[in-house]
């Protein structure tokens, strides 16, 4: 819990804390946070107030499918009905850059995602990347 919230749950705290503020700065605050608890309280019901209209539209497409004999396992159970997009596989790219590492093997680096360290440490000794260009 942070130092604030717990000075503004305390009573104690908070006669410490406000110990030294006058009556109208104890009364612009008392103003300010109702007015933070006025627009809490709204936003609360306005998605309060959306939820129930989402379950209301949720109850009337119930009450149609079941005029229609349906249920929902027959929509869901439709061959058409997808949830998931098949992924696109991708093509492996070709190797742009041969190079040997620490070891002594001989590797090769696509050009994409991280640079290898081995690959790294040659460039820091000032080779350029067109060195290593198959």
């Amino acid at each position: 819990m942070s130092d604030l919230l717990k000075t503004l749950t305390s009573i104690r705290a908070l006669r410490v804390a406000t110990k030294e503020f006058t009556l109208q700065e104890l009364e612009s605050i008392l103003e300010k946070f109702q007015l933070i608890t006025n627009e809490r309280r709204q936003l609360i019901e306005e998605n309060q107030r959306k939820e129930q209209e989402r379950l209301e539209r949720i109850a009337k497409y119930k009450a149609l499918l079941a005029q229609d004999g349906l249920t929902l396992t027959d929509l869901v159970d439709d061959p058409t009905f997808t949830t998931k997009r098949p992924r696109k596989k991708i093509a492996p790219r070709k190797a742009k850059y041969q190079y040997t590492d620490q070891n002594g093997k001989v590797k090769t680096w696509t050009g994409q995602g991280r640079m290898p360290l081995s690959l790294q440490a040659e460039l820091n000794t000032g080779k350029t990347l067109a060195d290593f260009e198959i």
